[in-house]
């Protein structure tokens, strides 16, 4: 007769704790370090950690520990992906994850409204992959003068939201009482403290230590091509500037928040 083998670890399954399971720390994953509390995207994996990027930009490293992070409040342990893996997600220009094959969606009766052609590009560059996956339009004014009539003739609703950006929207400029006298409800106008939207790109991502002072009387845009050096044509410099923005880190934080609060309410 032959004698049954048995384990030598008599723990009950029941009390046997529950393997953690391994996620392959692909670019975009959303993960949580739980001794910091410290949540963001994966970035970047190397031999033995990996870096999470949070919601304002924040970059920090940690070891890949086993079960060292939550995913969706689970305990998981992160590893390096796989070559062969799957195919990593990417991030929009705005910093969301991009949702890679997705169609534009159905324009929304709802707008976004912008000073002018710059604004809108600008806009798009950033913003352009998210606006078209929430089937938001966004269209430009050519000044703020005749806010008030412009939204009186596009009728806000609940079902059609606007929201204006505007350009120096600082407490006693005309811009302020322009957006003073907007007061529908389904119309929101925010604004950033920029001269220009021009202003709006950091001086870092162009290379420059900082955007030139224009004295009074003058036209802002000539002077600040005289003063950088540039070719007094602002169509071409504006196109410059254009050129280097990749992303929404090449943008100033006053901006960005108006843009998202924006986005937010037309799609609420």
């Amino acid at each position: 007769m032959r004698m049954r083998q048995y384990s030598a670890d008599l723990t009950p399954p029941w009390k046997k704790p529950k393997p953690v399971p391994e996620v392959a720390a692909e670019p975009g994953l959303v993960v949580e370090e739980p001794g910091t509390g410290f949540c963001g995207a994966v970035i970047r994996c190397e031999a033995g950690t990996v870096t999470l990027e949070d919601r304002f930009g924040k970059h920090r490293v940690f070891p890949m520990e086993p079960g060292g992070f939550l995913l969706e409040g689970r305990v998981v342990t992160l590893v390096r992906p796989s070559p062969s893996g799957p195919s990593r997600p990417t991030r929009t220009a705005s910093g969301s994850v991009a949702v890679p094959g997705a169609r534009a969606r159905v324009a929304r009766a709802g707008r976004i409204y912008v000073e002018g052609r710059h604004d809108a590009e600008l806009v798009e560059r950033v913003w352009g992959d998210d606006l078209r996956i929430e089937g938001v339009v966004v269209e430009y004014l050519e000044g703020v003068d005749d806010l008030p009539s412009i939204v009186d003739s596009f009728a806000p609703g609940p079902d059609a939201r606007l929201g204006v950006l505007v350009d120096h929207l600082v407490p006693g400029s005309k811009e302020w009482r322009i957006a003073q006298s907007v007061t529908s409800d389904h119309a929101l106008v925010v604004g950033h403290p920029y001269i220009d939207i021009w202003e709006a790109v950091k001086p870092s991502s162009l290379g420059i230590d900082a955007w030139p002072r224009v004295p009074r009387g003058q036209d802002w845009k000539t002077g600040v091509c005289r003063a950088l050096g540039w070719p007094e044509n602002t169509g071409s410099a504006w196109q410059r500037i254009l050129s280097g923005v990749h992303s929404y880190k090449d943008l100033e934080p006053e901006l960005l928040g108006r843009v998202e609060e924006l986005i937010d309410f037309v799609t609420t």
